[in-house]
C-alpha cells in the first residue's frame, strides 16, 4: 500500500481513527453525492462509509481500483457484498461494536414507556406537590411484563440478559435454531404467539431484503390493546402502513420508532403526528464509545490494502443486521 494511494471517507469517522487512516493512505473526506467523489472513485484503492453510501452495482463500476470497502459499522444491507465478490473487493466491518449501546438505549425506551418521570423546576405547594406525584404513577412494574424479542442475534441475546435482570419474562422468535445454553434464560415461541402473549415487542431482525415489510398487518393486529413497539434495527422491516392503521385505532397502545424508511422522512410519513407513536432520529448506537468502536474498521481496511488478513471480513452468507 503506497501512502498516495487513495482512500474515500464517505461519512463520519472519529478524529483519532480518521488521523490514523489519514498517516497510512491519502484520505479524502467526501459525501459519496458530492462532484468531488465523482472524480476520484475511479482511483479509489478503499472506500469507508457507514449508514448511508450505498455501495452498490452502479457505484461499483466506477470504482475500477477499489480493493476494499470498510463499514464502520454493524449492518451490511448497504453493501452489495455479491457484487463486491463477484470484483474481488474486500468487505469489512465491526460487527459487535454497538451491541451495548443499542441495548442500553432499548432498556431507556422501555423505562419511557413503563416509568414516567417528572421533574421540579419551581417550589411546589404541598398540593403541588401531591398532584404531582398522584398523576405520575407507572400502570404496570417492569417485572409484571412479557418482553418478546424479534431476532435474537447479538443485540437479542445482550437485551435478554438485562430484561431477565429487571425482571421481564423473555420470550423470543428467531428464524435459526439456538441452543439453550445461548439464549441467557429467554423461551422459544412461534412468531405469531411473540406477537400475541408479549407486553412489549422489540424487534431485532436483520435487514435481508427478504425482511422488508415482515411486521406487517397480520402480526401487529395479534398485539395486545396497550402493547408496545419498540423498533431500533431497521426502518424498513416493518410495514408503515399497518403500523399507522394498528395504531390510530389503537390509543392505549404505543410505537417506539428509532429507525424509519426513508431516512430522513418528510411530512407525507404515515407515522408522523400519531400522539401514541414516538419517533426519533436513529439514535440507538449514538454513543461516544460506539462510534469510536465502529471508526476502527480503519484497521481492517489498511489490513486488506497491506495484504494482510482483516480481523472482521464480512461473512459469506451474513446474517446481515447489526444483531447477528
Amino acid at each position: 500500500m503506497s501512502r498516495t494511494d487513495i482512500v474515500i471517507q464517505t461519512e463520519h469517522l472519529s478524529i483519532e481513527a480518521a488521523r490514523w487512516l489519514g498517516e497510512r493512505c491519502r484520505l479524502v473526506e467526501c459525501s459519496h453525492r458530492s462532484a468531488e467523489f465523482e472524480r476520484i472513485i475511479a482511483d479509489a484503492a478503499g472506500l469507508v462509509a457507514r449508514t448511508y453510501t450505498v455501495v452498490d452495482e452502479p457505484l461499483l463500476a466506477k470504482a475500477k481500483n477499489l480493493r476494499v470497502v470498510g463499514r464502520a459499522g454493524v449492518g451490511l444491507d448497504n453493501i452489495d457484498l455479491a457484487a463486491c465478490r463477484r470484483r474481488g473487493i474486500a468487505v469489512v466491518y465491526t460487527p459487535d461494536a454497538n451491541t451495548q449501546a443499542v441495548v442500553e438505549y432499548v432498556v431507556g425506551l422501555l423505562a419511557d414507556a413503563f416509568r414516567p418521570r417528572s421533574t421540579i423546576d419551581q417550589a411546589l405547594s404541598i398540593d403541588q406537590w401531591n398532584q404531582l406525584r398522584q398523576t405520575t404513577v407507572g400502570k404496570r412494574q417492569m417485572s409484571e411484563l412479557t418482553l418478546g424479542i424479534l431476532g435474537l442475534g447479538r443485540v437479542g441475546k445482550r437485551l435478554v440478559q438485562a430484561a431477565r435482570g429487571i425482571g421481564f419474562t423473555v420470550i423470543y422468535n428467531d428464524l435459526l435454531e439456538i441452543a439453550a445454553e445461548h439464549r441467557a434464560g429467554a423461551e422459544h415461541v412461534d412468531l405469531r404467539n411473540l406477537f400475541h402473549q408479549s407486553d412489549i415487542v422489540s424487534i431485532h431482525i436483520d435487514g435481508r431484503p427478504g425482511n422488508r415489510g415482515f411486521v406487517g398487518a397480520s402480526l401487529v393486529q395479534l398485539m395486545k390493546p396497550e402493547g408496545v413497539l419498540i423498533n431500533t434495527s431497521r426502518g424498513f422491516v416493518v410495514d408503515n402502513l399497518a403500523l399507522a392503521s394498528f395504531f390510530r385505532g389503537r390509543p392505549n397502545a404505543l410505537a417506539m420508532l428509532d429507525v424509519h424508511d426513508p431516512e430522513p422522512f418528510d411530512a407525507t410519513y404515515p407515522l408522523l403526528g400519531l400522539p401514541n407513536v414516538r419517533l426519533y432520529p436513529h439514535l440507538a448506537s449514538r454513543t461516544e464509545t460506539a462510534m469510536n468502536n465502529m471508526s476502527w474498521v480503519v484497521r481492517d481496511v489498511m489490513a486488506v490494502l497491506e495484504g494482510r488478513k482483516p480481523e472482521f471480513p464480512a461473512p459469506a452468507n451474513p446474517r446481515l443486521n447489526g444483531d447477528s
